[in-house]
């Protein structure tokens, strides 16, 4: 009796155990572990709000600029170059309209300037060579007088004083700094003129623009006379 007991719980003992381990066994196989591990998605955000560009619509490019820059740059490497350019833009628009007489004038005016330009260069260049060649005479005969007291080297110079002389090194010096600066302010007026001719050629006059000026009468509060009226220009614009 005793051992029927005893096999009866080792029966029941082996059931629960075979139970519990195919449950166990089952519940692995429903639920297989994930071994790969899957990327973050990157969300991509849109910007509706971003304005789309419209590549039909050309931009607008002001002619006269263009031809001012040009006509700049041409002055800046050659004197009277950018004037040349300017004289080419004017024969162009007189043969777009068909005309043939202000060609000559044109180019004669064109001329005019550049042969002053280089004029004014030429001259400068004269002085400077001579202030330089004085300067230098006077800077010897100056330097043998100082270092021989009473002395003069130069009979060219022997009306000149001592102090007639450092005068005149002075000067001569001063006449080619003068000279030089000159020949800057040369080379800025070339340019400049070439590029407001640039500018003025692309310039809109027309008849529908003018002024007037005529005298007229304004009124002054400040009198002892009597008289309000005081007399003034009056200028009229019309667009």
């Amino acid at each position: 009796m005793l051992k029927a007991k005893r096999l009866i719980l080792f029966s029941l003992f082996t059931f629960c155990i075979v139970n519990l381990v195919s449950a166990q066994v089952k519940d692995t196989l429903l639920k297989p572990v994930d071994t790969i591990k899957t990327a973050p998605i990157r969300v991509v955000r849109i910007d509706s709000s971003k304005k789309k560009v419209d590549t039909l619509k050309q931009k607008y490019v002001n002619p006269g600029k263009v031809a001012g820059r040009k006509a700049i740059f041409k002055s800046l490497i050659i004197p009277g170059w950018g004037q040349l350019y300017n004289n080419q833009l004017l024969v162009d628009e007189l043969n777009a309209k068909g005309e043939k007489t202000g060609h000559f004038w044109q180019k004669t005016y064109t001329l005019g300037k550049i042969g002053l330009i280089y004029t004014g260069f030429t001259l400068l260049t004269l002085s400077y060579i001579d202030s330089d060649k004085n300067y230098k005479i006077f800077l010897k005969e100056a330097q043998f007088r100082a270092q021989n007291p009473g002395k003069k080297e130069n009979l060219a110079l022997e009306r000149y004083g001592d102090t007639n002389v450092l005068d005149a090194q002075a000067i001569y010096k001063r006449n080619r700094q003068i000279v030089i600066f000159s020949y800057f302010a040369v080379y800025a007026v070339n340019v400049v003129d070439a590029y407001v001719a640039a500018r003025l050629h692309y310039f809109n006059i027309d008849d529908t623009i003018s002024f007037k000026i005529t005298p007229t009468l304004i009124n002054n509060p400040n009198t002892m006379y009597g008289f309000n009226g005081s007399p003034a220009l009056k200028l009229s614009l019309r667009f």
